[in-house]
């Protein structure tokens, strides 16, 4: 991963070098660090950082700064025009001025214009390829908008977060729908995507605005989320493989235990993204699952971008190890 949908790539021309993208992908690589410093401070562990300041910013740096910076790096990519740059280009200008102790507003202003970007862009690969699956990739990225939106707005991170969290797992989604026609999906199964996606950007739109203070529409949508990707992934069937298409299912398939595990704690008392299982439910999605999906797409989508091809080894199966 990224969790971007790498599929748009496909039948599209790449019209721009390599050196556009580096640097781009450099410094979400250096939200990425900062925001990990950040959490093991909250955590009590004595991780450096350049200010104390950017503890309280660990989500902003994780979810805009890294995975927002590498999702338009990709769509950028994936379209092979220059414009969507604009993206990860805000992206890693909201990095920097985080890194230099600016008005939190700045670095907000600056992800909700990378958010703009991603959404247009994600607007145009769907009308190029109108299909389920970009649908709900535009969906993701209006999310991300949406909840960077409202970190501008001054409003508290228990309203952001939902938003935060839906851009991602509705970009993942959206990339194993469209991989999942190999498995060929019944109309009804299709159906019933399409109905948990409305569920859950309703329950979250719920949740934002307190009311559903529990996230219980949310947290019933992304069990069946896990449900559905469950029985139509692909990677039911690539786990029988070996070497990194093996991998790539095991890193995915834990992935959707994590999902999974979130929406029961929401369900049996405990809420979606609520006390007393703030950290539980979040981590769960933000970490287990989406982290495991970084692990499994990254071999795939960091070539793409980089051009440099990366080369399996079994080692890969001990960071996953230690996620977990």
């Amino acid at each position: 991963m990224a969790p971007a949908s790498s599929v748009p790539a496909r039948g599209m021309q790449r019209t721009v070098a390599a050196p556009y993208r580096v640097p781009l992908l450099v410094l979400g690589f250096v939200a990425l660090v900062l925001g990990v410093a950040a959490g093991l401070r909250r955590l009590g562990v004595a991780a450096p950082l350049p200010s104390s300041g950017l503890i309280a910013l660990h989500g902003p740096l994780m979810v805009s700064g890294f995975f927002g910076a590498l999702i338009s790096l990709e769509r950028a990519v994936a379209l092979g025009a220059r414009w969507p740059y604009g993206g990860p280009a805000l992206a890693a200008a909201g990095t920097l001025l985080l890194l230099l102790g600016l008005p939190a507003w700045a670095s907000a202003l600056a992800f909700t214009g990378a958010g703009a970007f991603l959404l247009a862009a994600s607007i145009v690969v769907w009308r190029r390829h109108p299909a389920l699956y970009t649908a709900v990739l535009a969906a993701g990225a209006a999310s991300w908008l949406v909840g960077n939106v409202l970190w501008l707005g001054g409003l508290p991170f228990k309203a952001v977060v939902p938003w935060w969290a839906g851009f991602l797992v509705l970009t993942i989604a959206a990339e194993r729908l469209e991989l999942s026609r190999f498995l060929a999906p019944p109309p009804a199964a299709q159906r019933a995507f399409t109905l948990i996606v409305v569920l859950l950007v309703a329950g979250l739109a719920l949740l934002s605005a307190g009311l559903d203070a529990r996230g219980l529409l949310a947290a019933a949508a992304l069990l069946a989320l896990t449900l559905w990707l469950a029985r139509y992934d692909l990677v039911r069937r690539t786990v029988r493989e070996r070497g990194l298409t093996r991998y790539i299912a095991i890193a995915l398939l834990s992935g959707y235990v994590w999902l999974g595990v979130a929406a029961v704690i929401a369900l049996a008392g405990g809420g979606l993204f609520a006390v007393p299982t703030y950290d539980a439910t979040l981590h769960a999605v933000l970490l287990g699952f989406v982290f495991s999906m970084v692990f499994g797409h990254a071999p795939v989508i960091l070539p793409a971008v980089t051009g440099h091809a990366m080369r399996y080894s079994p080692v890969f199966y001990v960071h996953l190890a230690l996620l977990h």
